[in-house]
């Protein structure tokens, strides 16, 4: 994916009311990705590893309708926050237009859960016996121009004068296996804290008086992940942020969650 390509050829905005769209329909994404252009000098970009749960009529993974509304597939409100951000600090974003059922670009290309063949209790048949050369050729069709999208945004970060910071934005499920979950959010990060401890000091100080994750519901420093592959080998300010879906399953969480990252963000990269 060129960095010169326009927004126009993939900027496909799908109101967040239509993100549990199982069957293709007519006017379905053409390219796995949306990119967002952006300001490139504003220090940020952007990422939604899993924004949708649209499969290509061309994939058969066998999985029963109903899955598709589930965590499984993607991250439920994850996608409208990431473009309400976006848009709001005029930072480049790339999101995905493909299900992580299909493939998981939050892995690394040698993680055993790339192409997961069960998801907390479902079975994928499309999955279960993918060769090497069907692997390879989701990743050539879908994990690789999310990277060079994101590649592209960050160098034309760098090329405009400015470090860029990587944020991706995720959210978890309120339950795992029956337990609660008392986060609102969570803040990810590896060995690289300078930008994810002051991301989650701003939020334990809002006054909304939220349960802060530090590395929870999950730990960071996933090898392979996209913060690791993008973030971490070039030395580049980061954060992974999971909001606990229930929280922005409607527009008016979405809205909130976007404007308060919004609210935070900007003096931290401004700084």
């Amino acid at each position: 994916m060129p960095p010169a390509l326009s927004a126009a050829l993939f900027a496909l905005p799908v109101p967040a009311s239509e993100f549990c769209v199982i069957r293709p329909e007519p006017d379905a994404p053409s390219h796995p990705c949306e990119i967002i252009e952006g300001d490139p000098a504003c220090g940020l970009v952007l990422a939604c590893d899993h924004a949708s749960n649209f499969v290509p009529p061309d994939i058969h993974l066998g999985v029963a309708p109903e899955e598709f509304s589930r965590h499984i597939a993607y991250d439920i409100g994850a996608a409208a926050v990431t473009r309400a951000l976006a848009r709001a600090l005029n930072a480049p974003a790339v999101l995905t237009h493909f299900s992580r059922l299909i493939i998981d670009p939050n892995r690394g290309r040698a993680d055993p859960t790339l192409v997961m063949r069960l998801s907390d209790g479902a079975v994928v048949p499309g999955n279960a016996r993918i060769d090497e050369a069907g692997k390879a050729a989701r990743i050539a069709r879908f994990y690789d121009p999310f990277d060079a999208g994101i590649a592209a945004a960050l160098a034309a970060g760098e090329g405009a004068g400015r470090v860029p910071s990587l944020v991706t934005i995720h959210s978890f499920t309120p339950y795992w296996r029956g337990v609660p979950r008392p986060w609102h959010v969570g803040i990810l990060y590896d060995r690289d804290d300078r930008l994810a401890r002051p991301l989650i000091d701003a939020l334990k100080a809002d006054p909304a008086g939220l349960t802060v994750g530090d590395n929870d519901p999950y730990g960071g420093g996933l090898p392979g992940d996209t913060i690791d592959r993008h973030a971490t080998v070039r030395g580049l300010p980061n954060a992974l942020v999971e909001i606990r879906q229930d929280l922005i399953a409607g527009e008016d969480g979405q809205r909130e969650w976007a404007d308060r990252f919004a609210r935070i963000l900007a003096p931290l990269i401004a700084a």
